[in-house]
């Protein structure tokens, strides 16, 4: 018998880049829902079961964000947004709304791909949420730019948050030194590599005041850094 095949939804308006999105996803052996708008996908979110939402933020009818965030409101399906704009600040508001991951345009179908299937090991392959024990150790206030860790409110500088809100977003996807920048810094042409490390390991200190024996982010040497999934 064969596996039965998950169901991702693509909502996206543009067929060239649907198609392409589309057969990645049934080559990697997944079941494609193409729709073209935000309503179109909540009605298909209303109908059936889908263990994954990949996302275009600009849509026809509605902001991806405003559509992510009734998504978020009837349940716990990952979200992957697709995004044409170059301010990061939208990838950083995206990802706050609650989705998993973004990815911009252009983009390869096969580097697509292997963020899903990364998503959907985060949240065990079937749209559920990630444990109630891990949610409770980091509370983060979007609105209020606040992010408090094991009860603890730590007090963070902004470029310090946005790191921190970049990497809580998805728990163990690895960021690179300059997606980091590109997400916390203004202008992240004036920053070096050396910046975001000296960041992080100031983040770290004030972790540290929290949880001595806890080290939540974890250095990928050559790569990146990221935060551990069970921290």
């Amino acid at each position: 018998m064969s596996p039965v095949r998950q169901t991702i939804l693509v909502v996206e308006d543009e067929a060239p880049i649907a198609d392409a999105i589309r057969y990645a996803l049934k080559t990697e052996g997944f079941e494609p829902v193409w729709r073209t708008t935000g309503r179109e996908a909540l009605a298909v979110l209303a109908e059936q079961p889908v263990a994954l939402v990949v996302l275009d933020v600009g849509l026809p009818d509605a902001s991806g964000f405003d559509v992510c965030r009734e998504i978020r409101r009837r349940g716990s399906v990952p979200v992957i947004f697709l995004t044409a704009r170059s301010a990061e600040v939208d990838k950083i508001v995206g990802l706050e709304l609650g989705a998993d991951d973004y990815l911009a345009k252009p983009f390869s179908p096969r580097e697509l791909t292997a963020r899903v299937r990364a998503v959907l090991r985060r949240t065990n392959g079937n749209g559920a949420a990630k444990p109630a024990e891990a949610a409770a150790v980091w509370q983060h206030d979007a609105a209020r730019c606040r992010i408090s860790y094991r009860g603890n409110a730590l007090e963070l500088t902004r470029n310090e948050y946005r790191l921190l809100a970049v990497l809580l977003a998805a728990p163990g996807r690895v960021f690179s030194r300059d997606q980091l920048m590109q997400a916390a810094w203004d202008d992240p042409g004036a920053a070096l590599d050396r910046t975001v490390d000296a960041h992080i390991k100031l983040l770290r200190a004030k972790l540290r005041e929290t949880a001595p024996e806890a080290d939540p982010i974890v250095t990928h040497r050559g790569l990146g850094y990221a935060l551990r999934e069970d921290s």
